[in-house]
């Protein structure tokens, strides 16, 4: 049960399976949560059909113009037969519904298995759908949607933190000064780098937001796409020792290539971006902690081994921003 305090309380599963049958579907009664915690996202069973997926979004995270213009851009792709999968469009209310006090989205149910990206040929693939993706961000602008920015995902989120009292008494000034120098380090790498052209972008295009099927990904969750570099989109696909990360990146750029430019001047930012992934990633944790579902799903969080092992991987990528960064040979 969800805290009666939180949003969340509210949808219970009754709420769930009137909100889709508001559509006019009839449900079968079987809904199951799916792995999702910034949202609430439940497969829910439909009479003589297919399963559908359901999307409750999180209460004043995104304002109703973000969602639609997030739900635009998938549009765009599909109607290009780029695939990605968008939300269902309705008669009435278009993509995103309104049931009691949650706005909601309805997805197929699309099934698919993660991408085996250790295997080169799948990272040429890989390259390639994502240059499409890419060249048709860089049409268009956003108008509501975040920007990728050092000041969003490092410098914020380290102020949550302290101004927060997360970190205990012995553990906040190892934190405040390897978080610091991250900071500094992160501002003058795209300081150097000098201006960064963005364009509109998946913004969380891990492998867990690709399902591979008839030897082609589709992407899925674009609740994070954003305004930003397009390098933020290739970087989490490579994974290894460096060697094992160069000879991907070469496979992942010759695909990308295809269809996009690729600015070999990005990698050099990588290391800042994965510093700031970091960073942005226990503060999400902190920010959603009076979310219930959260100390239940991440019960190691906010401990003091946590907290030890974070500033060790901080200080760790202090000594990784300053290596050289992957290149084009």
């Amino acid at each position: 049960m969800e805290s009666s305090s939180h949003p969340y309380a509210e949808l219970s599963p009754v709420a769930v399976l009137e909100a889709v049958e508001s559509l006019g579907y009839e449900t079968d009664a079987r809904m199951f949560p799916l792995n999702s915690y910034e949202n609430r996202v439940y497969q829910v069973g439909i009479n003589g059909k297919p399963s559908i997926i359901v999307k409750f979004y999180r209460p004043e995270r995104w304002t109703t113009e973000q969602i639609l213009e997030e739900h635009r851009y998938t549009q765009e792709l599909v109607d290009l037969e780029i695939p990605v999968v968008p939300p269902i469009d309705f008669a009435q209310g278009g993509t995103l519904q309104q049931f009691n006090n949650f706005r909601f989205s309805v997805f197929e149910q699309f099934l698919g298995r993660p991408p085996e990206l250790d295997n080169l040929d799948n990272l040429l693939v890989m390259g390639r759908f994502v240059g499409r993706i890419h060249a048709v961000g860089a049409l268009h602008e956003f108008k509501h949607r975040i920007e990728f920015t050092a000041q969003r995902f490092s410098v914020q989120s380290r102020q949550f933190l302290l101004e927060n009292d997360f970190l205990s008494r012995d553990m906040r000034p190892a934190y405040e000064t390897v978080s610091q120098d991250l900071v500094d380090k992160i501002q003058q790498r795209f300081a150097d780098h000098g201006e960064v052209q963005k364009l509109r972008i998946h913004g969380d295009c891990h492998p867990g937001n690709v399902l591979w099927k008839d030897e082609t990904p589709n992407f899925v969750d674009f609740d994070d796409t954003m305004t930003g570099p397009a390098i933020q989109d290739l970087w989490m696909m490579l994974s290894g020792d460096r060697n094992q990360r160069q000879a991907q990146l070469l496979e992942l750029v010759e695909g990308y290539n295809e269809f996009h430019n690729f600015r070999a001047s990005e990698l050099e930012l990588v290391e800042a971006m994965r510093t700031m992934r970091l960073m942005n990633y226990a503060a999400w944790l902190a920010r959603r902690w009076e979310d219930p579902a959260f100390p239940k799903s991440f019960p190691w969080f906010n401990t003091e081994r946590y907290w030890a092992e974070h500033i060790q991987e901080l200080r760790e990528q202090l000594f990784l921003l300053d290596e050289p960064a992957l290149r084009l040979v």
